[in-house]
């Protein structure tokens, strides 16, 4: 099995996807655990001093003013954790979670937390065991971090509240712990704290989405390019010179990979045949520029994913000269912006998508084809409702894609008086990736099915390899009505598990 060397210097985006879904083990490097010893000489000095230390001599938020004796500072981390989680809703699914754990180990082996080398082993080894804590969907505001999420992952660490086993039972943390000879930590001055206190969960889930997005937005190049052909298309629009003078990397990118997909058809070109076109409409012939700059906001979020990958978030601090020091930096509001800006290009690939597949459909837009591309209109309704389908799913993005981090809600008697709410905007997006997923599939149910309906005239080689792939997984080509939703089910699994491109890699090489 794969293997994750945790360090100082923080991990890769390949790492946390390692981690948190393909179950990669986890170990700390040498050099994490001496800088974990060596933080926490400076936590327990400063614990030994008289004077006041937020988060290891004092309360928390706005119970900070409150000087904290040692015989109660044990009490007063588990506390900190039992309270903190709070969660309430539908469980977190298994991979955020991983990832959220994975992301707070990361932060802790810094050096900069103060927490044990033996609380961070701990952490290793419950990913190790495949434990899950349970964590639930509300909770986090996205300010002090993630608090309730990490919250009931600290409490799986103390062999408390409840978590998933490796095989998918939840049952009490404390029992799953003892079977996998895992010791329930008991924590010390600022611990508690510290496994609470960072954007892991928005971050993770940051990280999961750009590796969806990544091949989806492959994949709605590839359905526009479909949709082109089926519609008759001109692909002269897909120039390299055209892009060239409006230099945005992702429209460049876009534009050529619907110029490798178009390669080769005899479906393009005819746009000036019976019903003469001087133009396509914007839903085809703006492709590039809509996904393009879907793709520009993608590289952002992934240059403001690797920062926070290399981050020490957490409140207070040990820096390399020994001082302990309150700071903003857990605040989620670079990840929040980023996640919200990617579900507002999702939403918009999705619409544009939506916009070509009811061009299809309708026969005084689709220059030839079929009402509704069905065998027998009017006896046939052909896949006039998988269209509705994709229209419901489109709307309900566009509603996701109202920026969460745009709201903040005070908290804390007015102490955290600013939050990010980037936790909200992670989950949403997920939410949004999966819908679009769902809009690319209809989109190439519709295309494949109208490019086969255009008798006597060949696509592209690789759109040929596109149909023959999605035919072989369980989609069904034109013919009478039948009960429709396992195909679509079958094109949305089909693009989902990333086999369009692959299919159509096979003939392209591989794609931008």
């Amino acid at each position: 099995m794969h293997t994750v060397v945790v360090g100082t210097s923080g991990v890769t985006a390949s790492d946390v996807l390692a981690v948190a879904r393909a179950g990669a083990r986890v170990e700390l490097s040498q050099e994490a655990v001496g800088a974990l010893a060596a933080a926490r000489e400076i936590v327990d000095a400063l614990a030994a001093k008289p004077e006041p230390v937020y988060g290891v001599s004092t309360g928390f938020g706005a119970l900070a003013t409150r000087h904290i004796s040692q015989e109660l500072r044990a009490q007063l981390q588990r506390n900190i954790v039992r309270s903190h989680a709070a969660g309430l809703g539908p469980r977190v699914e298994r991979e955020v979670v991983r990832a959220l754990m994975f992301l707070r180990l990361k932060t802790v082996c810094s050096g900069h937390t103060g927490v044990r080398p033996e609380v961070a082993q701990t952490m290793a080894d419950v990913l190790n065991a495949g434990i899950t804590p349970v964590v639930h969907e509300y909770g986090s505001l996205g300010c002090s971090g993630d608090l309730a999420p990490l919250s009931h992952c600290a409490l799986t660490l103390m062999g408390e509240g409840d978590a998933e086993g490796p095989d998918g039972t939840v049952r009490p943390a404390g029992e799953l712990l003892a079977e996998h000879g895992i010791a329930p930590v008991e924590l010390r001055e600022k611990e508690g704290l510290a496994l609470l206190n960072g954007t892991d969960g928005m971050l993770g889930m940051l990280v999961m989405a750009l590796a969806d997005l990544d091949s989806l937005y492959k994949s709605a190049d590839i359905t526009a390019a479909l949709s082109l052909e089926g519609l008759l298309g001109t692909d002269k629009v897909l120039a390299p010179e055209l892009h060239a003078i409006r230099p945005h990397p992702g429209q460049g990118a876009s534009a050529a990979n619907m110029l490798a997909v178009l390669k080769g058809s005899e479906l393009t070109g005819h746009h000036q045949d019976d019903a003469p076109r001087v133009q396509d409409a914007y839903s085809v012939r703006c492709a590039p520029q809509v996904a393009g700059a879907g793709r520009d906001t993608m590289a952002h979020a992934r240059l403001v994913a690797e920062r926070e990958l290399a981050s020490a978030v957490d409140n207070p601090v040990v820096l390399p000269d020994g001082r302990v020091e309150s700071n903003g930096n857990f605040h989620g509001a670079p990840v929040a912006y980023v996640l919200d800006f990617l579900a507002i290009a999702a939403a918009d690939l999705a619409s544009i998508a939506e916009r070509r597949t009811d061009r299809l459909l309708d026969k005084n837009r689709s220059h030839g084809l079929p009402p509704f591309l069905a065998d027998d209109a009017g006896v046939d309704s052909g896949l006039m409702i998988a269209q509705y389908t994709q229209a419901a799913l489109v709307s309900e993005m566009k509603r996701l894609a109202v920026p969460a981090s745009a709201d903040s809600i005070p908290s804390s008697a007015m102490q955290e008086d600013h939050v990010s709410m980037g936790w909200s905007a992670a989950r949403k997006l997920r939410t949004a990736v999966d819908n679009l997923t769902r809009v690319i599939a209809i989109e190439l149910y519709a295309a494949t099915r109208a490019i086969q309906l255009r008798e006597g005239l060949a696509p592209a080689p690789a759109s040929q390899a596109a149909i023959e792939a999605v035919r072989e997984a369980g989609v069904q080509g034109p013919g009478p009505d039948r009960f429709l939703a396992p195909d679509l089910a079958a094109a949305d699994a089909f693009v989902r598990a990333g086999h369009l491109v692959t299919a159509v890699e096979r003939v392209t090489g591989p794609l931008a």
